[in-house]
């Protein structure tokens, strides 16, 4: 069966994070999944997390305070920056009853720096989540959304998670990003399943609701299914006009 989790950091925008949780669970969402909550008390979120019975999927570390971070985990000389932002999203995570921390690796160049710095931060992220019981994920971003972004291909997170070596690193498979850096999403799917820890689908090339563009989600989602996926599927778009009048691209999965 299909389930879908829906990214509170693009839907229901205009609503308080633990309101949009319950119009979340009014549309029929399966889950929630959101991007920096920061600013809302983790007991407010728990609260509506729990009045609804919805998981929360995930959540993203911090971007950085300086002017064009996008993540830190992989910029030599941050390292502290970076594990603050990791202390601070997993025990956010573990306030709210989260199942995984997005751990974000910024803008900069490839280099053996770079690597290590990543490695070992992920590393330091694996200890400090798996303690809670939580899981981490990175996620392969397009360059044409986040220019410089250091991890930007499946294959390049697979070599990161092996040369972790930790049981609770997975790879965020966001199908919009990987089509517009990659392409062949199935083939790139099979490959990698059993490191997919969660899966995201927006519409390519306008990252709107999922019926429309280049990928057909209609046959891609089942055979996912079909090839061991067992878990949801985030909805991170944006919606053309407004979250509820965008809502009917699920009948298709009906």
């Amino acid at each position: 069966m299909l389930r879908f989790s829906a990214n509170l950091g693009f839907l229901w925008t205009e609503l308080s994070l633990p309101d949009a949780v319950r119009r979340a669970h009014a549309a029929g969402f399966d889950a929630v999944e959101c991007h920096w909550p920061y600013a809302v008390p983790a007991a407010e979120l728990r609260a509506a997390l729990e009045e609804t019975g919805l998981p929360l999927l995930g959540l993203n570390t911090r971007k950085g305070e300086r002017e064009g971070d996008f993540g830190l985990a992989a910029l030599p000389g941050r390292e502290h920056e970076a594990r603050a932002a990791i202390d601070e999203a997993v025990a956010y995570a573990a306030a709210v009853g989260a199942g995984a921390v997005h751990v974000m690796g910024g803008r900069v160049a490839e280099s053996p720096a770079a690597e290590n710095a990543y490695a070992e931060n992920l590393a330091y992220a694996c200890s400090v989540a798996a303690a809670q019981g939580i899981g981490i994920l990175i996620e392969p971003i397009n360059h044409r959304d986040v220019p410089g972004y250091f991890l930007s291909r499946v294959e390049q997170a697979a070599d990161v998670i092996a040369r972790v070596g930790a049981a609770n690193l997975k790879i965020m498979f966001d199908c919009y990003h990987t089509q517009i850096m990659q392409g062949d999403l199935l083939n790139r799917f099979i490959a990698h399943r059993a490191l997919i820890g969660h899966v995201q689908i927006a519409a390519v090339p306008s990252r709107a609701e999922p019926d429309e563009g280049e990928i057909c989600f209609e046959r891609l989602l089942p055979t996912m299914l079909d090839e061991g996926y067992g878990g949801f599927f985030g909805a991170e778009y944006r919606p053309r006009a407004g979250t509820d009048e965008g809502l009917g691209w699920r009948k298709t999965f009906d």
